[in-house]
């Protein structure tokens, strides 16, 4: 029987709920706004099937994909609208060409995450785009199963945890699965996202708006912006920078949300301790950005998006290479990916500010929180210590291979 007692011990990815033969399990919403599974004794059976599909319970060994590749989308406007080379649109619509559906990360009327399937192209245009949240599965891994075992190729995308636990649900190899995780640095509150929602927009914003964009091109692949837009009949908000239907605008650096996010304070515990990183979420591709491409490979570096591709099996290499006339491909290494994207085999490291940013929280909502990210900044004395370590390791290089 699941039983949390350490939250870092729950990853979210719901395989319990749905395993469960006497639906004894549901999922509750904590005071930080993250899911856990909560049973219910009198009609469990103790059949321990929950136990046997918890990727956190059961970890995967680590490996080292098969490939890597740097990877685009030959179509601009493809590329444009996606937050890094446009590559799952590769992916997801060579599937649906062949009768196959797409699962993937779409936003509910809320603005919250929830997970869906798709059945033709258009409908890729939902699933598209990196969405900072953890999805809400549902029933998704048991309708995965429905199309597999009628015969369909299924496509399934998302967190490494969140493939694992499809992997220990399913409980056995299809041929007719594809499974696709990201390079992920962990997943935020939900109710921090409500509330920020709020915070900049005031508590109707479901109302008014009509898409969010994490990653905004408009200022460039590496500096992007976060944007959320609006009906045509809608009044603007930030009328001083917003033209058109633009409600909210604000780059990375300045963005409340994301610096909270990717300062580690307002994520998942369980995302500081991943099990599903390295390879062990059994996933056949991982993508992510290909942070660093203009270091190791500047005439792919238009700063536009470039994906990063981890072939992890055969059969994702055959479904990338399925669609190599509508990519561009480079060859690379995996030492290369990872010195760009240290998220693909380590976890976040927990911020000793976390739980200063949930007291504040708390009790003032996002009027304090500007004051945390501020703390978490590296000081002047730690910049210059690293780049004295930088230095130094650059300097010993050039000796040594002298």
């Amino acid at each position: 029987m699941i039983r949390i007692s350490d939250k870092h011990n729950c990853c979210g990815c719901s395989a319990c709920v749905q395993i469960c033969p006497k639906q004894s399990i549901t999922c509750e919403y904590d005071r930080q706004g993250f899911f856990y599974p909560i049973v219910n004794e009198a009609t469990c059976i103790n059949c321990g099937l929950c136990e046997k599909v918890c990727p956190v319970l059961n970890h995967s060994t680590a490996k080292l994909p098969l490939e890597v590749y740097a990877a685009l989308n030959i179509n601009p406007d493809i590329r444009r609208n996606s937050s890094s080379g446009g590559i799952f649109t590769n992916l997801g619509e060579w599937v649906i060409t062949q009768g196959g559906v797409v699962f993937g990360a779409s936003y509910d009327d809320k603005w919250l995450v929830e997970h869906t399937c798709v059945e033709s192209v258009e409908g890729l245009i939902k699933l598209m785009g990196s969405k900072y949240l953890q999805s809400r599965i549902g029933n998704s891994y048991i309708h995965v199963r429905q199309f597999l075992e009628s015969g369909r190729i299924v496509l399934f995308t998302g967190t490494p945890c969140q493939v694992a636990g499809l992997k220990r649900f399913l409980r056995k190899e299809y041929d007719n699965l594809i499974t696709v995780d990201i390079v992920c640095h962990g997943t935020p509150s939900p109710l921090v996202w409500q509330k920020y929602l709020e915070h900049i927009l005031g508590e109707k914003y479901s109302n008014i708006i009509k898409n969010i964009t994490f990653r905004d091109k408009s200022t460039g692949w590496k500096k992007y912006s976060f944007v959320v837009h609006g009906n045509d009949t809608i009044e603007r908000i930030t009328s001083e920078s917003a033209t058109g239907t633009i409600l909210f605008s604000e780059t990375l650096d300045k963005n409340l949300f994301m610096q909270s996010f990717l300062k580690n304070l307002s994520i998942r515990p369980s995302c500081t301790q991943c099990p599903a990183k390295s390879g062990r979420s059994g996933s056949d591709i991982t993508l992510g950005d290909f942070w660093g491409i203009g270091n190791v490979h500047p005439e792919w570096d238009d700063d536009k998006g470039t994906s990063l591709v981890l072939i992890n099996s055969n059969k994702g290499k055959s479904l990338l290479f399925s669609c190599a006339e509508s990519l561009s491909l480079l060859a690379t290494n995996y030492h290369v990916a990872l010195k760009g994207n240290p998220s693909i085999k380590f976890s976040s490291r927990a911020s000793k500010y976390s739980s200063k940013f949930w007291e504040c929280f708390y009790s003032s909502g996002f009027a304090e929180v500007p004051v945390i990210i501020r703390k978490c900044r590296p000081s002047i004395l730690k910049k210059c210590k690293s780049l004295f370590i930088y230095y130094y390791r650059a300097v010993c290089k050039r000796i040594i291979s002298k």
